[in-house]
């Protein structure tokens, strides 16, 4: 009796000491994902780009979206970039999956996240980058925007995930009141076109 109360005594105090390992290992694992840096917290905090195109600061606009593999990937290194030249330019954060930016994805041509363009002072796009950059190519673009120079490494291209700007390129019903002749026929368009080919 007395071997079999020390056999349960010992397996007790066993599961009470994994209990307790896994409990600080969750608790742990907690404090580090939360002090980790994310898109969204950045974006938050980002500059809205309706300010940055007129306060007369150089600004990297970052296009990305949550799911970017990439995006996620280069969160840490921009946070610390965010911090060092947080004065001195604006970062603004748009997200490809809201159709609110669709305009400045057209204009910019965004067809792989992440893509970085560089603004002058003036909100005028003097260079873009696509893909992960290494925050040391990251660091010397910023460099030479805020000294007028050109950038060294305005073209790269690194690892991206592809996107493909939402573009309905049907035009809704002619009747229709709300319409106003903002969207065009896509069969006129191309006849067009090919006329003139």
């Amino acid at each position: 009796m007395f071997e079999i109360n020390n056999v349960g005594r010992v397996k007790n105090f066993l599961i009470a000491f994994v209990g307790i390992a896994l409990g600080t290992a969750i608790f742990f694992g907690f404090q580090t994902q939360t002090n980790s840096v994310s898109l969204e917290t950045q974006a938050e905090q980002s500059i809205p780009l309706t300010v940055a195109y007129n306060n007369g600061k150089p600004t990297l606009t970052e296009f990305y979206a949550n799911w970017c593999a990439s995006c996620q990937a280069m969160a840490p290194d921009l946070a610390e970039i965010k911090q060092k030249y947080a004065d001195s330019v604006n970062f603004v954060m748009l997200n490809v999956d809201n159709n609110k930016w669709l305009p400045e994805i057209l204009r910019y041509r965004v067809n792989g996240i992440p893509h970085f363009v560089f603004l002058n002072g003036k909100g005028e796009a003097i260079a873009q980058t696509v893909g992960e950059q290494p925050l040391s190519v990251m660091k010397d673009n910023l460099d030479a925007l805020l000294a007028h120079q050109s950038l060294p490494y305005a073209a790269s291209t690194g690892r991206t995930s592809i996107f493909n700007a939402p573009v309905n390129t049907r035009s809704s019903s002619q009747s229709d009141s709300r319409n106003h002749g903002a969207q065009v026929n896509q069969e006129v368009v191309n006849q067009e076109f090919n006329s003139r080919i």
